[in-house]
């Protein structure tokens, strides 16, 4: 039997789930699972109705032996991270500040993950003494770079981002709460600022997943970085990036000059909350197969860290324009589309 047939059995051994959840217990990208999902209906393994999945008789036959799957811990949502005071006093203020920030926008693919995710990342950094420098975040959509700023902790905390509305907001803040953070409009499809380069100690970003686009997004962090020793932290998933194209971006990674040190699962929840994606839900391709809304926070990405053994050498130094192309390809199930569903696979 196919290990995603596998965990889609166990995570309905407990009974009746929401598809939503269904996807998060399982770690195929979204067009295999649906090839895998609509396979196990038709074999009459599954039972789908409103929103929800069920085992058939014929499925709980099959599923006999399998021990079903609820060992996430809750304190911690299952990061191994509990928020310690001192990132607690970080959250408090890190939440009065989100509360205006602005809502995300299909154009630029944005979402972001919670604001306890933010501090519990902020944590994992502190952890592994990459917080007191300089550090570089590529595109802010989950306004790390004030969360970050507000510990007191990194020397100088500098952003680009595409989206004037973010760069504006993050300005403001520093200036209201006198945080050292800066931010500046860049695409990062343009040619890098030369005054920006080999400055940091750390860089983070969460790219878009297509090959194209994390290559810009990883050849601009590293571009910042000092040398030998600068680390790198990203989200990555496995909903729209498949083991496939894992190996790709494993192996862009290591042409860079960077070794893999950490990769902590489902580190990041992306909530559908009011200000996040649920605004354009129904403009993303699985909202069309499904038909139905966001009942759980399914959305979930790895958190990598990487470290410079050599000198980072970026893949991509000039301007590379790709265009749409840098957020959507076949696997983007979960990225709006402006003209329709992507070509294949067909769902």
């Amino acid at each position: 039997m196919d290990r995603i047939e596998i965990q889609v059995l166990q995570s309905l051994l407990n009974g009746e789930i929401s598809v939503y959840k269904l996807i998060d217990g399982q770690d195929a990208s979204l067009p295999e699972f649906f090839e895998i999902f609509e396979k196990m209906q038709k074999e009459g393994i599954l039972k789908v109705s409103g929103g929800k999945v069920t085992l058939t008789p014929k499925g709980r036959e099959l599923a006999k032996g399998f021990l079903g799957c609820e060992a996430t811990c809750k304190t911690c949502e299952g990061t191994g991270y509990g928020i310690a005071p001192f990132f607690q006093k970080v959250l408090s203020e890190f939440l009065e500040i989100t509360k205006d920030r602005p809502p995300a926008v299909e154009k630029f693919d944005q979402g972001f993950i919670s604001e306890e995710g933010v501090i519990r990342r902020l944590e994992f950094i502190h952890e592994r003494g990459d917080i007191y420098g300089k550090i570089f975040v590529v595109g802010d959509d989950d306004l790390f770079s004030i969360a970050a700023s507000l510990t007191g902790l990194p020397e100088k905390v500098v952003v680009v981002d595409v989206d004037e509305r973010l760069v504006n907001f993050i300005n403001s803040a520093a200036r209201e709460y006198g945080l050292n953070v800066e931010a500046k409009v860049y695409d990062v499809q343009r040619a890098f600022p030369g005054d920006l380069r080999r400055k940091f100690d750390v860089f983070v970003t969460d790219p878009v997943e297509t090959v194209p686009g994390i290559k810009l997004f990883l050849s601009r962090g590293a571009s910042t970085l000092k040398g030998v020793g600068s680390s790198a932290y990203f989200g990555l998933t496995t909903l729209e990036a498949s083991r496939r194209k894992w190996f790709e971006i494993e192996k862009m990674i290591l042409d860079m000059g960077f070794v893999i040190t950490d990769i902590k699962r489902k580190f990041n929840v992306y909530p559908a909350s009011e200000k996040s994606y649920s605004q354009f839900e129904e403009k993303l391709p699985i909202f069309r197969r499904l038909g139905i809304k966001t009942d759980y926070d399914w959305y979930t990405s790895s958190l990598f860290r990487i470290e410079a053994v050599r000198e980072p050498n970026p893949l991509v130094e000039g301007e590379m324009i790709i265009g749409e192309h840098v957020y959507k390809d076949e696997e983007s199930l979960a990225t709006p589309y402006k003209n329709g569903c992507p070509e294949s696979p067909e769902l």
